[in-house]
């Protein structure tokens, strides 16, 4: 059986073996050009859809709004990622560059906001990998109430060929508190830098991964020019000021005034992770499915329309509060209880 470690870092896992499979497999092969991949100049698909088959999308992310800045909403442009909701600004090394997208969110709130690789004009002797995540705290199984708690379960659980090179420290990019370790795997000759903080309860990663810790040493130092919240911290991230306070389990029943449930035509088993920001009133301003079918996501909506919450008062003043509720059944056993 799968454990709830392995499976909650499902996506995880998934991101780095994009560079572990570009590097790992075969060291002599990290000049040649594969066909897709991280490093290859053929990204067309060699399998494509049959004539007369329909896609149908299953389970996805979706909000009430279009204005609201979402968590999967950071791009690169003209060079530099940007990520409103969080509020990086991270411009990229001279010669490096996104190409792949990231996969959507998962049902255990992993996102992939960016993976950023060497672009064809790198004349460099090493090429590397950028890769920054974030898991919502509100729903990760794993048990953590932080991003310093996070990084140190993942340093903690590392599978049996992975070994810690740096151990644990807290250090400081861009002005901003962060947690960091790096480890490497002897057999595919891979070092992997981890850094964490955590904005808005989540535990934002960035991992860099190279053969040449050269490299890696240098895209560490590069990452100061990046711009972050003043909230950035490897134990806070609870937000205020211009965003809503982040708080955990706010929908809890004594702060829930008026509920109805959401009414459901088919039923599924999948569990619907959402994100709600309440405004000052206690209205349900803004809703953010990170993973849902389109009918589940209607019904939500339609039922939380009707929420009521007390008002959340900071400094005897109301505020807007963030908050995550989960309805259907919970991806594991260890995560928040479900809202049935």
């Amino acid at each position: 059986m799968r454990s709830p470690f392995s499976s909650s870092l499902l996506v995880f896992a998934l991101a780095f073996s994009v560079s572990s499979l570009a590097w790992g497999q075969d060291a002599r092969a990290q000049s040649a050009t594969q066909s897709g991949g991280d490093f290859s100049d053929n990204t067309q698909p060699q399998t494509k859809v049959p004539t007369g088959v329909i896609l149908v999308k299953g389970a996805w992310s979706s909000a009430s709004d279009s204005v609201t800045p979402l968590p999967e909403g950071g791009n690169v442009t003209n060079n530099v990622f940007r990520d409103q909701y969080f509020g990086i600004t991270y411009a990229l090394p001279p010669d490096w560059t996104e190409k792949y997208m990231g996969p959507p969110p998962s049902d255990t709130g992993r996102y992939v906001l960016a993976q950023i690789g060497p672009a064809d004009t790198f004349k460099g002797p090493a090429r590397g990998n950028i890769l920054i995540t974030a898991q919502d705290m509100f729903f990760t199984p794993l048990p953590a109430a932080n991003a310093l708690q996070l990084i140190n379960y993942e340093k903690d659980n590392l599978q049996a060929d992975y070994k810690v090179e740096r151990p644990l420290t807290q250090t400081r990019i861009a002005g901003r508190s962060f947690t960091f370790f790096s480890y490497w795997s002897p057999v595919a000759e891979l070092h992997w830098y981890v850094l964490a903080t955590e904005i808005r309860c989540h535990a934002v990663q960035i991992v860099l991964t190279s053969r040449d810790t050269k490299l890696l040493d240098s895209l560490m130092l590069d990452m100061n020019k990046m711009e972050l919240p003043a909230e950035a911290s490897a134990t806070a991230g609870t937000a205020g000021g211009a965003v809503p306070v982040c708080i955990k389990d706010y929908a809890r029943d004594e702060n829930v005034i008026a509920r109805a449930e959401p009414v459901f035509n088919e039923h599924r088993v999948n569990p619907v992770p959402v994100r709600v920001i309440i405004d000052r009133e206690g209205k349900v301003k803004h809703i953010h499915f990170l993973s849902a079918f389109p009918d589940q996501a209607r019904a939500i909506a339609d039922a939380l329309g009707q929420w009521k919450f007390r008002r959340y008062l900071l400094d005897g003043q109301p505020v807007e509060v963030e908050t995550g509720i989960m309805f259907g059944r919970a991806p594991h056993p260890a995560g928040n209880a479900a809202t049935e």
